[in-house]
C-alpha cells in the first residue's frame, strides 16, 4: 500500500540519498521528511505545546512544579501523544494494508511498502526525539530508559534497509500501555493516588503490559526471530534475488536489541508486580502519616520507563473506594 503522506520534496531526497545509501538505508530517503516532521512534532509538543495547554487545564498543579517536575510532566505530555498517535497508525496499516497481509515468510523479512515506511518513519522519528531526552535529562530519567531509546533507535533504523519492515507495527503495539502509564503518573501529581479511577487505571495498566509487551511481545518476537534465522539460513539461488541475504552483523544486531527491550518490558512489569506486592505484604505493619482525608499516606516508587510510579498502600485503596461510596 502506498504511503498516504505527501512523498518527501525531491531536494531532499537528492541531498540525503549519497549517506542513506552509504550506511545502508536504502528507503529512508522517501521518509526522511516523516522522520523529521515526526521528531519535531514531539519537540514542538514538548517545548511550546505542553507549557501553554497545561497551565490552562491544570494552573495550579503545574504552576507548583519546580524545573525537574515540569520537565517531567512536559516529555509525559509527549509521551502520551505520541503512544496515542503512534498506535492508531500501527493499527491502521495492520488492518488496510493488503500487501502486508499477503506476505510470506521472506517478504516478512525483505518486503516493503509504502505505509509501513511511513509506520517505521514515524516510529524512528519518536525514537530519536527519545534518545535525545534521555541523553540529556540522564538524571532524571536513568538507564534504563536511555538504553531503551538506544535499541529501539538501532531496530527502527535497520528497518529502512527495508528489514522487517511487516513487524514495525507490530512492536509499536508495545505502546498500548503508555497511555495507561502516563495517565497513572498524571493522577499522582494531581493528588489522586489511591482514588478508585487510579486504582481501575493500574488494573488496566497491568493487563495491557502484560498481554502486549509479554504474551503478544514474546509471540512477535519469536516470529521475527525466526524468519530473520530462516532468511540467514537460506540464502536465495536465483541470480536475481543476489545480495538479498541476512549478514551475521545485521541479525545480530537486530535481534539483541529486540531482546534488550523485551528484557527491559519483562523488568518493568517484575517492578510493578514486586512493588504492589510490597505494599500488601506490608499494610499490616506499616503505619504512614495521615493526609487531609484521613487516608493512609503510605507508598512505594517504581521506575517503569523512566516514570516514577507511586504505589499506594493496600488499605489506602480500600479507604479511598469506601469514602467515594459514602
Amino acid at each position: 500500500m502506498k504511503d498516504p503522506f505527501p512523498p518527501c520534496p525531491e531536494v531532499i531526497v537528492r541531498a540525503v540519498t549519497p549517506i542513506c545509501e552509504t550506511l545502508g538505508f536504502t528507503t529512508l530517503p522517501k521518509h526522511f521528511h516523516e522522520v523529521i516532521g515526526a521528531f519535531f512534532l514531539y519537540h514542538f509538543t514538548n517545548i511550546y505545546l505542553s507549557p501553554l495547554i497545561s497551565p490552562l487545564l491544570f494552573p495550579k498543579t503545574y504552576r507548583s512544579f519546580n524545573k525537574r517536575n515540569r520537565i517531567n510532566w512536559d516529555i509525559h505530555v509527549v509521551s502520551l501523544v505520541q503512544s496515542t498517535l503512534i498506535c492508531i497508525i500501527s493499527l491502521y496499516a495492520m488492518s488496510v494494508d493488503q500487501e502486508r497481509s499477503e506476505m510470506d515468510a521472506k517478504q516478512r523479512v525483505w518486503g516493503y511498502t509504502g505505509l509501513l515506511g511511513m509506520t517505521q518513519a514515524f516510529g524512528a522519528g519518536y525514537f530519536l526525539w527519545d534518545l535525545m531526552v534521555s541523553t540529556q535529562y540522564l538524571n532524571i530519567f536513568g538507564p534504563g530508559l536511555l538504553a531503551h531509546a538506544i535499541c529501539a533507535l538501532c531496530v527502527f533504523s535497520l528497518g529502512f534497509r527495508p528489514f522487517v519492515n511487516y513487524y514495525a507495527p507490530t512492536f509499536l503495539l508495545y505502546e498500548l500501555s503508555s497511555p495507561f502509564l502516563n495517565f497513572h503518573w498524571f493522577m499522582d501529581k494531581l493528588e489522586m493516588t489511591g482514588s478508585t479511577l487510579q486504582l481501575v487505571n493500574g488494573i488496566c495498566l497491568l493487563v495491557v503490559f502484560f498481554s502486549c509487551r509479554l504474551v503478544y511481545g514474546t509471540y512477535s518476537s519469536f516470529r521475527v526471530g525466526t524468519d530473520i534465522y530462516l532468511a540467514w539460513q537460506n540464502p536465495p539461488h536465483d541470480i536475481v534475488e543476489q545480495g538479498r541475504t541476512v549478514p551475521a552483523w545485521l541479525a545480530l544486531s537486530y535481534v539483541t536489541s529486540n531482546l534488550i527491550l523485551h528484557f527491559l518490558n519483562f523488568y518493568w512489569f517484575g517492578k510493578m508486580i514486586d512493588a504492589l506486592r510490597r505494599r500488601f505484604d506490608s499494610t499490616n505493619s506499616t503505619k504512614g502519616p495521615s493526609d487531609k482525608r484521613g487516608m493512609t499516606a503510605t507508598e512505594d516508587e517504581v521506575s517503569i520507563e523512566g516514570t516514577d510510579l507511586k504505589v499506594p498502600a493496600a488499605s489506602t485503596l480500600h479507604q479511598g473506594i469506601v469514602r467515594q461510596r459514602k
